[in-house]
């Protein structure tokens, strides 16, 4: 078996993650998350959110918004038109494949493809993979999970195929219960679902996942707000390769900024905070680098993408997060579509006198038209810029809700006013972490072997459990010992679990299967004066701990970081 077989046989025999509805076959792109493997993803969820979120109070909050999502959310999010991948049928076998998987596969680079240039290597002819029959033209196929909410056939709704958009339709509740503020960050954990056409890579490619993302909100003219928080890394580094660059190149933040190669200083900020968590998650830097995102590739909401990639054994580089500067595309993409004006005032230092364009229209001759739609169509009228009211005069006419308002049902007439401010669009800096990929890869980096064993080397602080509590045998005592101090552990808060089967190398090796970091064995020195031993995971060595110092010494070695030694005497 290989590394990548090891794993898998592993997560499934000690419970971290198997396929989903194993016992009638399994479905691709779906995994469930066992006993250990639930309780380890929420250690990798808790500290992505004490990183983004706790340690950003009064600035980044937490929210939660469905999964569920009403059709006109993802039309204005672009995802109904542009959330799409190539598929190709086999002709013979009705099999169907990603399009440009398969030519990859084939020792094809068809990433850059365009669909046209796809069409003409089928054309020419590719075989099937499975049974070498010939693969049809591909065609576009949309990812999102489609159902109708309620009984009635005509209420369309998605599977969410982003946390995002739900931040995004709540952001104008956001800015008015924060007080209006023009910085601000909302993030989000939850699971989101896309119709992936074969999902072949295990944990790394599923149809349905976890996201954690943030979405933060700025004015892009108000540099002040990103200084204070651009000091605290301004030390650091980054590890980039350039949309057309063919090495790792490490670059001061400080000078990544000032030459415009990342293009917020926000996006730079938390493109640290991504860097640091990975480390934090046992991700060396060498291990680990941001790819800018190719203009042609970028997504249609972006104006700047570095994704954040991984080096794993199996696949190579990979990507585990992406970092999007979206500007203003989806505020303004959704009050459009809404109706609802999404723009935040930003007072001036001082009252200005402007002339400006202000549209006036006669609400019952509009009804008189266009009927139900009329109440849509003011509130549309009312967030018209002053450049479209001028485009409409232009075209001689406003086009809203599919229907076409002549200027002359309209009034355009220029007034001079005092300002006091003026009404903006946010623009949104986006992190978004794919946490299923990251556990894979926090598995992979742990994962050793010693003398034929596997040692799973978790960081401590996200180990669970942290401690196993073994009695030497379960005669004389030692058990009901062992029982207590298990008990007084859990107290404390400290996750631990109790093993009392079999040797006690076998029950060491068990612990070390699943990345328990520290191993606490009551023998017949512990009758006598209390004390017991501690034996740590990765190196193997054993001290022996005062029975009085046990709680204190535990959490020194697992949440400080302590070395073994420190804690007591050595016990060979």
């Amino acid at each position: 078996m290989d590394k990548y077989e090891k794993i898998l046989d592993l997560c499934k025999r000690r419970g971290l993650f198997s396929q989903s509805a194993e016992i009638y076959g399994g479905v691709a792109g779906f995994i469930d998350y066992g006993p250990i493997g639930s309780r380890l993803k929420d250690n990798l969820v808790r500290l992505w959110k004490k990183l983004f979120i706790d340690s950003h109070p009064d600035l980044i909050y937490e929210v939660e918004t469905p999964i569920i999502t009403p059709e006109p959310i993802f039309k204005a999010s672009g995802h109904v038109d542009h959330f799409t991948d190539p598929i190709t049928q086999c002709l013979a076998c009705k099999r169907v494949f990603r399009a440009d998987h398969v030519l990859e596969e084939k020792g094809i680079k068809a990433e850059s493809l365009t669909d046209e240039e796809l069409a003409v290597y089928y054309t020419k002819g590719v075989e099937c993979p499975v049974c070498g029959g010939k693969l049809d033209t591909p065609k576009r196929f949309n990812l999102l999970f489609k159902t109708t909410i309620g009984p009635y056939t005509s209420s369309i709704g998605y599977v969410r195929a982003e946390t995002a958009q739900g931040m995004f339709t709540l952001f104008k509740r956001a800015y008015e219960v924060l007080r209006e503020k023009r910085v601000f960050g909302l993030a989000q954990v939850g699971r989101v679902g896309r119709n992936e056409i074969s999902p072949r890579q295990g944990p790394i490619r599923l149809r349905e996942f976890t996201q954690m993302e943030l979405e933060f909100f700025f004015d892009p003219q108000d540099t002040d707000q990103v200084k204070p928080f651009l000091n605290d890394v301004a030390s650091e580094s980054l590890r980039l390769m350039f949309a057309n660059g063919e090495k790792i190149e490490e670059i001061a933040l400080k000078e990544a900024i000032t030459r415009n190669i990342i293009a917020s200083p926000w996006l730079g900020y938390f493109m640290i905070l991504g860097k640091k968590f990975l480390l934090e998650l046992g991700i060396d830097l060498d291990s680990q680098y941001f790819l800018e995102v190719p203009k042609w590739k970028l997504p249609h909401y972006s104006k700047q993408t570095w994704d954040l990639m991984v080096n794993v054994d199996k696949w190579g580089w990979i990507e585990v997060a992406g970092y999007s500067y979206r500007g203003d595309y989806d505020l303004r993409a959704h009050s459009e579509m809404s109706g609802v004006d999404l723009r935040v005032f930003k007072p001036y230092q001082s009252p200005v006198r402007l002339k400006k364009l202000k549209l006036i229209w006669d609400a019952d001759r509009l009804k008189e038209k266009f009927g139900k739609k009329t109440g849509s169509i003011i509130s549309k009228l009312k967030t018209l810029s002053e450049a479209q009211m001028k485009a409409a005069i232009e075209k001689g006419y406003v086009e809203i809700e599919n229907e076409k308002i002549p200027i002359g049902e309209l009034k355009v007439i220029e007034e001079e006013t005092e300002e006091y401010g003026e009404k903006i669009f946010l623009h949104v800096v986006e992190p978004s972490f794919g946490v299923d990929r990251l556990f894979y890869v926090m598995i992979d980096k742990a994962y050793t072997e010693k003398e034929n064993r596997v040692v799973l080397k978790i960081p401590r602080k996200l180990a669970i459990p942290q401690v196993g509590v073994l009695p030497l045998v379960t005669k004389d005592g030692l058990d009901r010992v062992a029982r207590e101090i298990f008990k007084t552990i859990s107290k404390a808060g400290i996750i631990v679990t109790y093993d009392e089967e079999g040797a006690i190398g076998r029950r060491y090796a068990r612990l070390d299967e699943i990345g328990v970091p520290l191993a606490i064995t009551v023998d017949y020195q512990t009758l006598l004066d209390g004390s017991v031993t501690f034996r740590d995971r990765d190196s193997w060595r054993q001290v022996r701990v005062k029975k009085e110092e046990i709680i204190s010494a535990i959490k020194s070695f697992v949440y400080d970081d302590a070395k073994l030694e420190t804690l007591g005497e050595p016990f060979l």
